[in-house]
């Protein structure tokens, strides 16, 4: 086999996640969302590979992945800061990688997301809006009783909002993660 397709033969679940990351990454990017025929796939395909591969014990790993990866974001999609396609997406790679690379991931993920919506800020000059706009949405978090409130409001400031499609922040972040921990070779 060739020196380049030895990794990809290795490693071909990582790589896998890597391409439906990518994937995500360009649909996000052109209609702001990440679509169930994508996701749901994704996280089932997960379970049934890791079912495969090591049994009863591998099916329960890959739920505990799911479900990390869903409860990271989940409260930023309860409360309207996120799409729940971003929120499958990363059950996703719960549900093939398991809960540590999942962790690493969404760690990567907000460093890189947290510099896109900087850039994106600066870019627009729009910094004292933003910074406003966050602190009104802290209030706003003391203040409210229930998660439905909160996506209530964001429902309503949405059409006003700058949007970051997340799953392209979410394929930079954990490609660049899968890269520097030797996970793609």
């Amino acid at each position: 086999m060739s020196v380049i397709l030895e990794p990809i033969a290795e490693n071909w679940v990582v790589w896998f996640v890597a391409l439906v990351l990518i994937v995500a990454a360009v649909i996000d990017g052109a209609i702001l969302k990440v679509p169930n025929w994508l996701t749901f796939p994704f996280i089932i395909s997960g379970w049934v590979h890791c079912t495969i591969q090591h049994g009863l014990p591998g099916l329960g790993l890959s739920l505990v992945g799911t479900t990390v990866g869903m409860c990271l974001l989940l409260f930023l999609r309860n409360v309207g800061g996120m799409g729940a396609g971003d929120v499958k997406l990363l059950a996703g790679i719960g549900a093939w990688l398991g809960t540590t690379i999942t962790l690493y991931a969404f760690a990567a993920t907000a460093i890189v997301g947290g510099i896109m919506a900087v850039l994106m800020v600066m870019r627009e000059g729009t910094f004292q809006e933003h910074f406003a706009m966050g602190q009104k949405i802290l209030g706003e978090w003391k203040a409210a009783r229930s998660a439905e409130e909160l996506a209530g409001i964001a429902r309503e400031r949405k059409p006003n909002m700058m949007l970051l499609p997340y799953g392209i922040p979410m394929a930079i972040g954990s490609i660049a993660y899968f890269a520097l921990a030797g996970l793609l070779i």
